[in-house]
């Protein structure tokens, strides 16, 4: 089924306190449909604040990018597909995703595979002992995350047009480091405009600053969704 263009948009709750989350939640209203609650809210209170989210009909995106033995995987998949959630995240290692997919089984849960965080650059990955560009790993983990069974891929909006040609229609590509045009790229290393990454083929853009630090964040979350919808029709 085609995805509507308010549903294309996820607004990152990266604050601080469950109070804050919920005041944005309340400002965004009925804007916004879907939300990502990451490891600065989940130690905050988060997981049990995106079941909340998840009980009052808002999709939730776990972002808490899982590596760990298989064992451990598996458990922490059938536990976070008993919640609600619409996506969850792992770093896309071969061993991971297979036993997440193995665990998730016939839920309804979505696992995306985290390629190359998009704070890094070639340099960042050098120091982290890779060799090879940032563009190459993101492909393989793509290729790998195919071939895993996994619902989609998070990658930067730079790489996502090559990765629609590795893993086809039918995955979800994720994309972070949205910026939209004159916001400040802050530690994003990646990034484009939404209607670019939109046009590249990304399905789901995640913001979170230009929303969360906007005068108006119901206004500035419908202006990029209005642009997401513009971006859909060329």
């Amino acid at each position: 089924m085609p995805v509507p263009p308010q549903d294309r948009l996820i607004v990152g709750l990266d604050v601080p306190t469950i109070a804050e989350a919920e005041d944005m939640v309340a400002r965004l209203g009925d804007s916004v449909s879907f939300y990502k609650v990451g490891l600065q809210l989940v130690f905050a209170g988060g997981l049990a604040f995106a079941g909340t989210l998840a009980e009052a009909g808002k999709k939730v995106f776990l972002d808490v990018k899982l590596l760990d033995i298989d064992n451990t995987v598996e458990g922490a998949i059938r536990n976070i597909a008993r919640m609600g959630m619409t996506f969850v995240t792992l770093h896309a290692y071969p061993k991971a995703m297979r036993a997440a997919v193995k665990a998730r089984g016939d839920a309804s849960l979505g696992l995306l595979g985290v390629t190359v965080l998009t704070s890094m650059d070639d340099s960042d990955l050098a120091e982290a002992g890779y060799e090879g560009r940032v563009e190459d790993l993101v492909l393989r983990r793509a290729r790998d995350a195919r071939d895993a069974g996994m619902t989609g891929i998070v990658c930067s909006p730079v790489e996502v047009a090559k990765v629609r040609a590795i893993v086809g229609p039918d995955m979800a590509l994720v994309t972070p480091g949205i910026r939209p045009a004159g916001a400040e790229p802050g530690d994003q290393k990646r990034v484009t405009t939404p209607s670019d990454a939109i046009r590249a083929g990304a399905d789901y853009l995640v913001v979170a600053r230009p929303i969360l630090k906007a005068a108006d964040p119901k206004r500035a979350a419908e202006a990029i969704q209005a642009e997401i919808a513009s971006a859909l029709q060329r």
